[in-house]
């Protein structure tokens, strides 16, 4: 492959990677698809494609609809055990970020709620929602007709929002980190009633439990998670040692959200990602299995993180 072939796929690299991303919720398959779509792109007859760029978006979209649609994904992602990966603010992968469609489309609250959508559908919403990408392109894309990419965009809209949390309002960055701070110190000070307080009526909490657990764990009722929070921020002997010693706590931008980062040796270990609609908590993200925390590791290591919220927990 010439050198200008290679650098018009470079180009498009970001785009490319973001949209699988938002498409798979995995850095590491999102980086995979894209990897084969560069090897199509360098064994394909490049003359014959007029508009690269279309080429490359419609390859890579079919790449990820496949890895949707596999055996293994569906047994993956159906068991109940696959929470989207959580990314640190300022990766290039999360993409686009200038509209709040966009900066909601990578929250990993949507992205959890688009598993519940069938891939056509998921990969309508993105295209349409994060990209702006028109019905006529959509249809082109993924070789359907016009309205039924309207028809999808319809059915994943209706479905999103019906069980989207805080009415899809964004919260100010400033006002959502005060309440996750807040919680944060309710949570560390055993003040169940409190934490009460800064839940919403229909907030949940879902949790990897570590990668230790089958399936996720998923509490609802403001009662329910307060306890579970309360209980799974208590410090104890078992949880350093599981951690592999002492943990500060750290706030940081997570998908476009607050998080709480637990950190051993500069190692991320954990990360609580906070959904926050009207001042109180919506819902709650928990990951710790290792092997979802790898990118987040990388960006953190390079990042000056600030002091931490809990200096030793």
């Amino acid at each position: 492959m010439d050198s200008a072939a290679i650098d018009r796929f470079e180009a498009g690299r970001g785009r490319l990677a973001s949209l699988a991303y938002r498409l798979l919720g995995s850095a590491a398959d999102a980086e995979d698809a894209v990897q084969d779509t560069f090897l199509r792109w360098q064994a394909a007859d490049r003359e014959r494609i007029e508009v690269p760029e279309a080429w490359l978006t419609k390859v890579l979209t079919n790449v990820c609809l496949d890895r949707l649609r596999s055996a293994h994904a569906r047994h993956e992602r159906s068991a109940g055990a696959w929470l989207p990966e959580p990314l640190l603010d300022g990766d290039p992968m999360l993409g686009p970020a200038d509209t709040f469609e966009q900066r909601e489309s990578v929250s990993l609250a949507v992205l959890t709620l688009l598993e519940r959508l069938s891939p056509v559908e998921r990969a309508v919403y993105v295209l349409r929602e994060a990209f702006s990408y028109g019905h006529a392109e959509i249809a082109g894309i993924l070789d359907i007709t016009e309205s039924a990419s309207q028809q999808h965009l319809h059915r994943a809209r209706n479905r999103v929002a019906a069980e989207r949390r805080g009415g899809g309002v964004e919260a100010d960055p400033a006002s959502a980190r005060r309440v996750v701070e807040e919680f944060l110190a309710a949570a560390m000070s055993g003040r169940t009633d409190r934490l009460v307080a800064l839940l919403t009526d229909d907030v949940t909490a879902v949790s990897d439990g570590a990668g230790l657990a089958r399936r996720l764990l998923r509490v609802t009722t403001r009662e329910r998670v307060a306890s579970f929070v309360r209980a799974g921020f208590k410090p104890t002997p078992a949880k350093r040692r599981l951690a592999g010693g002492s943990l500060s706590l750290h706030i940081a931008p997570v998908n476009g959200g607050p998080a709480v980062l637990a950190v051993v040796d500069g190692r991320v270990v954990g990360a609580v990602a906070f959904a926050v609609g009207d001042g109180r908590v919506t819902s709650l993200h928990g990951i710790a299995t290792a092997d979802r925390l790898t990118r987040l590791n990388e960006a953190w290591r390079r990042h000056a993180p600030e002091e931490p919220v809990v200096g030793t927990w």
